[in-house]
């Protein structure tokens, strides 16, 4: 129905970015509550929603925000912020139902974690206590339950990610044999959208999950499947307490510890659907569920697009609710190893893009040749390409051509230049090259970046991590002299 005004909390989480602009997309109006406006300058969608600020413990602040809403999506939670997190959710639920109620608002919508039969873990009981407050409320409430989600940026996705990709051998703990019906993220919006049209006499609990049950360590294999990595060995055993677990996670993965520890405590817990009652209400997505693999696959596309060195949050499809956005945390989105350069030159912005552009082939690159011939050799010797491709034309390069062992993957003429590896390498690589001008000057910047796949990319890295100074540094330093030297000829007529 849309024209609808919503009020999105946690808007600067992972789940309230992503419902945003969908929300907006469906038509409705939408406000944002947050503690600090400025959480959300980075967004696309900042300019299109009104905003409020209010700590959902502060019950005047709570009640402006909520003035005149239809429907309330409540997105917070305090896991991660210590011990506490029970009191502080319990306290914060509270004082929002409470001005919902009082403020005539049609509809409350909650996104919480499954309730399982067995004794629940301290994350899980907080957010089954957080449901029972706001369907206590008085306001129509939609309280949807969900296991893992399945998408870049979801720290249970993230710490999945970073276990699979890190450890081709694992000792784990028994939690990993536990259910688990994991849900795409793509999907939770969908129904979180949806709620918004429900008839005020629909409230209650709602199971939703995607169309798999696997195990912990199902979906770590299924992971490095998807991921091209090679097959997982997984050595249950029955020790590793929630302590140690979080410990070994957290040692493991950079999902921060405070948050690592309650997640993993949950994981003791089957969490499966255990009644489907959401289908009465709102139909099945209109691609039908998404699939654990599929799933992957959508939150994995940043990479295999390549699309690292442009816009965070585009892919493919731009804006998919499955991409990372810029203000995700950033452990988010898997390792991406940058080396990252800027040098000032006195070289016109034409003259350094000649140079940009005529990079490789006859020219070289920049640095300590030996080292760039030495690499070629070894990349020979393991059955890459090697540097004895050179250029087609050294004057002008076109989007899919090859440069010695790089493949030209865009090119804005006169501002950017991005080539992407292949050469033999454990992960994805790319070098951009890019010209800009500041304060009159032109501006040459570099970024090598890495996707490392599984241990070995993540030792190849640091392996070369000492010699980039002389191989990054050299080049960056060795393009701009070229840049300046008029008497280097770059492009021969």
């Amino acid at each position: 129905m849309g024209d609808r005004l919503c009020l999105v909390t946690g808007a600067s989480g992972y789940i309230g970015g992503r419902l945003v602009p969908e929300l907006l997309d469906s038509g409705h109006r939408v406000r944002c509550m947050v503690r600090s406006a400025r959480r959300l300058r980075d967004h696309p969608w900042a300019g299109r929603v009104e905003i409020a600020e209010a700590d959902a413990t502060d019950p005047e602040a709570t009640a402006r925000a909520l003035d005149g809403v239809d429907v309330a999506y409540y997105l917070i939670h305090a896991i991660g912020s210590g011990g506490g997190f029970a009191g502080v959710d319990r306290r914060a639920a509270s004082v929002f139902a409470a001005a919902a109620r009082d403020q005539g608002v049609g509809r409350l919508v909650y996104l919480g974690g499954m309730t399982p039969a067995d004794r629940l873990s301290p994350h899980l009981a907080s957010r089954a206590e957080v449901g029972r407050i706001l369907l206590d409320s008085g306001v129509p409430t939609i309280w949807l339950r969900a296991a893992v989600i399945i998408g870049s940026g979801s720290a249970s996705f993230e710490m999945l990610r970073y276990l699979t990709e890190r450890l081709p051998v694992m000792v784990t703990p028994r939690w990993v044999r536990t259910r688990i019906q994991p849900i795409a993220v793509r999907d939770v919006l969908y129904y979180l959208v949806a709620c918004a049209d429900l008839p005020p006499e629909v409230s209650g609990g709602f199971d939703i999950g995607g169309p798999d049950v696997l195990t912990y360590q199902d979906m770590m294999r299924r992971y490095a499947a998807v991921a091209g990595l090679r097959p997982r060995v997984i050595i249950p055993v029955p020790v590793l307490s929630p302590w140690l677990s979080s410990l070994w996670v957290g040692g493991i993965t950079p999902v921060p510890g405070r948050l690592a520890r309650p997640l993993v405590e949950s994981l003791r817990n089957e969490v499966v659907c255990r009644e489907q009652e959401i289908a009465r209400h709102v139909p099945p997505p209109p691609d039908g569920p998404t699939g654990f693999e599929r799933s992957v696959r959508l939150a994995l596309r940043r990479i295999r697009d390549a699309d690292v060195a442009t816009r965070w949050s585009s892919a493919s499809v731009p804006g998919a609710p499955s991409d990372p956005l810029p203000t995700d945390p950033d452990w988010a989105g898997g390792s991406l190893y940058v080396d990252e350069r800027t040098r000032r030159t006195r070289a016109s912005a034409e003259r350094l893009w000649e140079v940009v552009e005529g990079i490789g082939g006859e020219h070289g690159w920049y640095s300590f040749p030996l080292a760039w011939r030495l690499r070629g050799i070894i990349d020979r010797l393991v059955g890459g390409v090697g540097l004895r491709r050179g250029r087609r034309d050294p004057r002008r390069l076109r989007v899919g051509e090859s440069v010695d062992f790089w493949r030209v993957e865009e090119i804005e003429p006169g501002r950017l230049l991005r080539l992407r590896a292949e050469m033999r390498l454990p992960g994805l690589a790319w070098l951009e090259l890019g010209v800009g001008e500041r304060d009159g000057r032109a501006i040459y910047t570099q970024r090598a970046l890495f996707h490392p796949r599984g241990l070995a990319g993540h030792a190849y890295w640091w392996a070369f991590r000492p010699f980039h100074e002389l191989v990054f540094g050299g080049m960056c330093r060795g393009v701009v002299h070229a840049a300046e030297d008029p008497a280097v000829p770059v492009l021969p007529a």
